[in-house]
């Protein structure tokens, strides 16, 4: 039990750190100056080495957001943690030639806990877009660079129920939150310099339906069909562009039109997933996911120069597959062995060209030796290619390494005494 409380101490204080905007990870690319910047999928460690897929996945020793109804499948008696962390390699090309560097932190925290036979609760905080990036560029009589950072928090409460074997549904409620940051810094041949910074500050809440359904095809396999739901909303929060000019005692000033509300300028695309899933003998899964968001028929308004975009409908499709030999054999017949892939056509688009990208992934589960914990360490590696088309104007290609480990304690069973 002191393990089991240490961890929880643990995760509950990264949870904090979380919350408090001390530790995100953080994707690194100019092209997340577009829009609200890189989405994310809610998909943990384990799940990134299938390629991003889990809307059809349910099980009672892993948590997975994606899918609200999977919470209903949590085994009784069974209290999950998982978290994980993310550290990316990338390199980018373009016509100012190639660049090189690192960006991550901790990715994501979620839990899981029974409270029926038939009902399952998770809480936890996952990324909902990130935006960092750093680059220049000339203009007339003068030079520009570009950083960006911040990004769009979910903080969820969801719930998933069982009516009956083999169906299940599911609701997550969430609380976005937080800043983005887009900054030009602007200097002209004469010296005299100018940073513009537009700030957009989200509050609001968020949605997400799913739905799950099992047939037994025999007593060992079975096919799961998959379907989640994110109505589409105008966003609530303010943005505004500060001036700052360089060497200058003044205050900075706000530039017109002043600070503007989201709500009837930006919005967010409503969300569509479905995916199919194929089990056999609790050993071997195998996941087709689709995901469609018509972000084409979102508000984004223009604010000066830095909203200047245009978005596109959105839509990606992953496969993954794990295997695990044997869970009651040897150490190495115990791991669990994971691969996938994806591909994604992304919703922004910078001037008339598409963004796209592409990535495989694989992956292993790694159990501890305490029998009592059921301890999981997922180490996952995902290469990734990403440009815009049909006028390829920056390349980037990414490693990345994700750990994640996933807790499994007990409810309410004491030690033996000796």
């Amino acid at each position: 039990m002191k393990l089991f409380r240490t961890t929880i101490i643990t995760l509950m204080c990264a949870l904090g750190a979380m919350i408090c905007g001390t530790a995100t990870a953080q994707e690194t690319s100019p092209y997340s100056k577009f829009g609200y910047g890189m989405l994310g999928d809610n998909a943990t460690s384990g799940q990134r080495q299938m390629g991003g897929t889990g809307y059809a996945m349910h099980s009672g020793r892993q948590i997975n957001a994606m899918n609200p109804a999977s919470y209903a499948s949590v085994d009784s008696m069974t209290f999950l943690f998982d978290m994980g962390v993310d550290v990316s390699l990338y390199w980018r090309q373009d016509a100012s030639g190639k660049q090189r560097d690192w960006g991550g932190g901790i990715d994501y925290i979620t839990m899981l806990f029974p409270v029926s036979k038939t009902v399952g609760v998770s809480a936890g905080l996952v990324p909902y877009s990130s935006v960092g990036y750093s680059f220049g560029s000339k203009m007339d009589n003068g030079y520009s660079s570009h950083e960006g950072s911040g990004g769009i928090n979910q903080l969820y409460l969801g719930a998933g129920w069982k009516p009956f074997k083999g169906f299940s549904i599911g609701v997550n409620a969430s609380y976005l939150f937080g800043n983005t940051y887009n900054e030009v810094y602007a200097t002209s041949s004469s010296g005299v310099g100018a940073v513009f910074e537009q700030t957009m500050e989200v509050q609001d809440y968020h949605f997400r339906l799913g739905a799950q359904y099992t047939h037994e095809i025999s007593h060992k396999s079975s096919v799961t069909l998959g379907v989640t739901y994110e109505p589409g909303k105008d966003l609530l929060g303010k943005t505004y562009v500060v001036k700052y000019l360089q060497s200058s005692t003044a205050a900075p000033d706000t530039v017109a039109p002043g600070v503007i509300k989201l709500r009837n300028n930006f919005s967010l695309a409503s969300s569509y997933g479905a995916g199919i899933a194929y089990d056999w003998n609790g050993r071997l899964h195998a996941e087709v996911d689709f995901t469609y968001q018509p972000w084409k028929d979102a508000k984004y308004a223009q604010i000066e120069n830095f909203s200047a975009t245009r978005l596109d409908n959105r839509w990606k499709v992953g496969a993954g597959l794990s295997y695990q030999p044997d869970p009651r054999g040897s150490y190495f017949k115990r791991v669990t062995y994971r691969a996938g892939g994806y591909y994604n056509r992304d919703y922004m688009m910078v001037g008339d060209n598409h963004v796209r990208d592409y990535g495989v992934s694989c992956g292993f589960g790694f159990p501890t030796t305490s029998i009592s914990y059921k301890t999981i360490i997922n180490l996952g590696f995902e290469y990734r290619q990403r440009r815009s088309t049909p006028n390829p104007l920056l390349k980037e290609r990414y490693f990345n390494v994700t750990l994640g480990v996933n807790f499994n304690g007990t409810w309410f069973l004491r030690n033996k005494l000796r």
